[in-house]
């Protein structure tokens, strides 16, 4: 299934049997089947018409409206999944404070050791620059969750731990861009605004496709419950942020995919991409996404994509059936 991501701004989009077509000052840019799309995003000014809307719901495809920064505004999100029974078991599981502190505890595991698998890959390309202070700490706090009695003081572990991996990842750049530590709203450099807009597009998958299990996507277990907040989609975007997201940001400025050009200061409101840098982030995060590979654990044939899918699937088993969850794990 395909996202697709729409940027012109001023582009205007209506339906046109099934398809939808983009138009900007009555010029037909570009025509779009609603076979086997799955998402639309809509970054800026862009209008969408209500007919278009309709066959949107219909097909449905969920529909994302973001800032021309890459923020996301609101979602458009078709008719709940008739999974109630999934629902009713997460909302009992959220009242059961032991299985919501070990699911919090395997998403924070899961992380930690992404980011040490992080470090460790590169470092095996790249030997002659040591990170033996950095994996030590990170160890020790991967250690310090089996330890950890409430989902509070995992996330004080969670936070240590993201600190001292980023002055790490700070380290892995080859090319003319740095990057020292994690900033947003707003990001004040280019590898922060590339990390934002990265982790913007993966939670909004999540999201939607936590939606489409039927899960509700604002009942977490690591991030709670906060009033317009998508606390599982945040729980669950955890584990993948370093070996998908960070690992993205790192080949496409490393590989010079990304040039200074691509980027543009707003004063007082940060870096972020231009309209040509976000064009090309965006067809690179979709091939990737799409890319297939094949697993060493297993040697079966998958995609970024499915692997989402699949841990959604297991924790939706682990919620129904009280057991544990098990994190991703790149193991490559």
């Amino acid at each position: 299934m395909n996202a697709i991501y729409v940027t012109e701004q001023g582009a205007s989009i209506r339906q046109e049997s099934r398809h939808l077509v983009v138009t900007k000052e009555k010029k037909r840019i570009a025509t779009i089947p609603l076979v086997n799309t799955e998402r639309l995003l809509l970054f800026g000014n862009i209008q969408l018409t209500t007919q278009a809307m309709n066959v949107l719901a219909q097909e449905g495809v969920d529909v994302s409206f973001l800032t021309s920064t890459g923020r996301l505004r609101f979602k458009l999100v078709c008719p709940e999944s008739k999974n109630i029974v999934l629902r009713i078991a997460q909302y009992e599981r959220s009242t059961d404070s032991d299985f919501q502190l070990n699911i919090a505890r395997s998403i924070v595991k899961g992380k930690i050791s992404n980011a040490r698998y992080m470090i460790l890959r590169y470092n095996r390309n790249y030997p002659e620059i040591a990170f033996d202070d950095e994996l030590k700490t990170i160890e020790q706090q991967l250690h310090n969750t089996e330890n950890a009695g409430t989902v509070d003081s995992l996330m004080g572990i969670e936070g240590i731990s993201t600190a001292v991996y980023f002055k790490a990842f700070g380290r892995m750049f080859r090319k003319e861009f740095t990057f020292e530590k994690r900033t947003r709203r707003p990001p004040k450099d280019p590898v922060n605004a590339v990390l934002s807009f990265g982790y913007t597009l993966i939670t909004n998958e999540i999201h939607s496709l936590l939606d489409a299990h039927g899960f509700d996507p604002y009942m977490g277990y690591l991030h709670g419950t906060v009033y317009g907040r998508p606390s599982l989609a945040l729980d669950l975007v955890e584990e993948f942020r370093h070996p998908y997201i960070d690992r993205f940001a790192l080949s496409l400025f490393n590989n010079e995919m990304l040039k200074p050009d691509d980027f543009r200061k707003v004063e007082g409101q940060g870096i972020y991409l231009t309209d040509l840098g976000m064009k090309t982030l965006l067809k690179n995060y979709e091939a990737r996404m799409r890319e297939s590979f094949t697993l060493k654990t297993s040697e079966v044939k998958t995609t970024y994509r499915e692997i989402i899918l699949k841990q959604i699937q297991q924790l939706a088993n682990a919620i129904k059936h009280r057991k544990p969850y098990e994190p991703y794990s790149p193991g490559d």
